[in-house]
């Protein structure tokens, strides 16, 4: 089964994002689509068949619908109830989520059934919980993948929901022009801003590929959401990072579903919304939820960030005393990636370079997979 993870290429590594399509495949669209709120109904079942079905539910607007579908249908099918399971996280002030989580929570009627888990450097780059993920597997992407793997370990033998790709499938990229005022405001504020240094732990000639490729991806994304949606399924990124998930999930006896990726949920948004021109996430949700969710579920809320969550003491001790080696230096600026891991908070786009460098760390014996069965 780890065989079958997809693995980031050095590129992908050095430069912090992972670019690209993958090959188009025969999509199969039915010519009466469900609603997508049924579409999503349904893809839930599977997971919701085989108990305890796990919802990695951080109170965002991905994994908030998830899981109120999730204990919508399982009421309706008079199956036991889904497993909401948080991570809350020490000295992480910007990743915290509490209010809405516990107001999500309270709406569904879950209290009883929600598990918290809680981290301090349990979750960093090269803690103890991403050191068995990157033994066992080798390098993955996202650098955060580890994160689900004490929600997983808790699914053995069960089933695991989560919001994989609802900020490709619901929000995508692009935002519609606005008024010429509000444009006119942007191009104000962008003058009077410097240009940050774009990927300086890059060499200068890979640095100048990387952005732009980076660009071209940026602008190649359609505005109609039929397109956008068949052009997200396709991108390297979100294969990546499913496949993998499904693969961990496997190697525990775990079903992983990801119903924002589901075949018919995206059919149905072509069938009913595909003409939309890059809608918000907050029209798109309000479309699909078409008034049978409880409001608070798609409510917006602010935007959490989770560098705190990643980047502690384990990373810091590592890239003080990283000697420079465990990089490909054909790519990477040794001299100008040690300056950017001096700073204080230097950028997460380096994270895979940091898991890089641990596993290149390793003796040979050790750096190898570990194929035992995992804890």
């Amino acid at each position: 089964m780890t065989d079958l993870i997809p693995r980031p290429t050095a590129r992908d590594v050095a430069y912090g994002v992972v670019l690209g399509l993958d090959p188009p495949a025969p999509t199969a669209r039915p010519g009466s689509a469900l609603p997508p709120l049924a579409a999503l109904e349904r893809a839930v079942l599977p997971a919701l068949r085989r108990p305890p079905c796990l919802v990695s539910f951080s109170g965002g607007l991905d994994s908030s619908p998830v899981l109120a579908i999730a204990t919508r249908v399982a009421r309706w099918e008079g199956l036991p109830d889904p497993v909401p399971v948080t991570w809350r996280f020490t000295d992480a002030p910007r990743a915290r989520e509490t209010p809405w989580q516990a107001k999500i929570i309270a709406e569904l009627d879950l209290t009883r059934q929600w598990q918290i888990l809680h981290a301090g450097d349990d979750l960093d780059l090269v803690g103890p919980v991403a050191r068995r993920l990157l033994t066992r597997y080798g390098q993955m992407h996202p650098p955060s993948r580890h994160l689900h793997l004490p929600i997983v370990e808790l699914a053995r033998g069960g089933a695991l929901l989560t919001g994989v790709g609802g900020n490709q499938i619901l929000a995508g990229w692009r935002q519609r022009p606005g008024s010429l005022r509000a444009r006119l405001g942007r191009l104000r504020t962008g003058l009077r801003r410097r240009p940050p240094d774009l990927l300086p732990w890059l060499r200068p000639d890979v640095a100048r590929q990387a952005r732009r490729a980076f660009t071209a991806e940026q602008r190649a994304e359609p505005h109609r959401l039929a397109a956008r949606i068949a052009w997200h399924l396709r991108r390297r990124d979100l294969t990546m990072t499913r496949v993998g998930l499904a693969a961990i999930a496997a190697d525990h006896d775990v079903l992983a579903v990801t119903p924002l990726l589901d075949e018919r949920f995206a059919a149905a948004l072509f069938a009913r919304h595909g003409r939309m021109r890059s809608p918000s996430r907050r029209e798109l949700l309000a479309a699909i939820a078409d008034a049978a969710l409880p409001p608070v579920i798609i409510t917006p809320r602010p935007k959490t960030a989770f560098d705190e969550v990643f980047l502690r003491t384990p990373t810091r001790e590592l890239v003080s005393a990283w000697d420079g080696s465990g990089v490909d230096d054909s790519l990477v600026d040794v001299a100008a990636l040690r300056r950017e891991w001096s700073r204080r908070r230097f950028d997460s786009r380096t994270a895979a370079l940091v898991q890089q460098v641990w596993l290149a760390s390793l003796s040979a014996p050790e750096g190898r997979p570990d194929l035992e069965a995992p804890r």
